[in-house]
């Protein structure tokens, strides 16, 4: 009776919040592995969002979406319960797409290229020009360690404390970067004002 209760229980919408994945996680980790598919439903349309923000590319997001599913499901037992899952779920994806740029950044030393900020800018003319294209490129251009804490913060709506267990560094160090990304993206964007208005 108790295990039709719990399936129900499974099936029915319920709050988001951090008790519901604290109990599922400790029903995962007790054997019951159907929790991890509520999980996943849960939250992988966040750990797609931040795969798209972060690498700007459409074709790679469920590839890393599944790896990090993966690694979830790998190490789901050790979670710690001393933090919200999402953060740790945030960590994880963060991380995956840290290693994509990093194996893109060593193929790019080993490859020949001419590039030029006219072939990657901006050099759309006003009546082409997509608000949305323009912001999400000036986004590509700032740095990791500035880039992931703005998204986390104005996209996501993460709270610092959370950007700074995700990312792993002081909150202040959190605040300094995302202020850091604001002032650089309004440089980038300065030229297209006329657009973004």
């Amino acid at each position: 009776m108790k295990n039709k209760k719990n399936e129900k229980d499974l099936a029915l919408p319920q709050i988001l919040n951090l008790d519901d994945d604290f109990s599922l996680i400790k029903r995962f980790i007790e054997g019951d592995e159907s929790t991890f598919s509520v999980l996943v439903q849960r939250h992988k349309e966040k750990i797609r969002n931040i795969i798209y923000l972060t690498l700007g590319n459409h074709d790679l997001v469920d590839d890393i979406a599944q790896e990090v599913l993966l690694t979830i499901y790998k190490n789901l037992s050790r979670f710690r319960f001393e933090s919200q899952f999402t953060t740790w779920l945030y960590r994880i994806t963060i991380n995956k797409c840290k290693d994509h740029l990093r194996k893109i950044n060593i193929r790019h030393i080993f490859l020949s290229f001419k590039d030029s900020d006219e072939e990657h800018g901006y050099e759309q003319s006003p009546e082409t020009s997509d608000v949305k294209e323009i912001v999400h490129k000036a986004i590509e251009k700032l740095p990791d360690k500035l880039r992931i804490p703005l998204l986390l913060k104005d996209i996501e709506g993460l709270s610092y404390r959370e950007i700074a267990e995700s990312v792993q560094c002081e909150i202040g160090t959190v605040k300094s970067r995302i202020f850091r990304a604001r002032e650089s993206l309004k440089i980038l964007l300065k030229p297209y004002e006329q657009e973004l208005l």
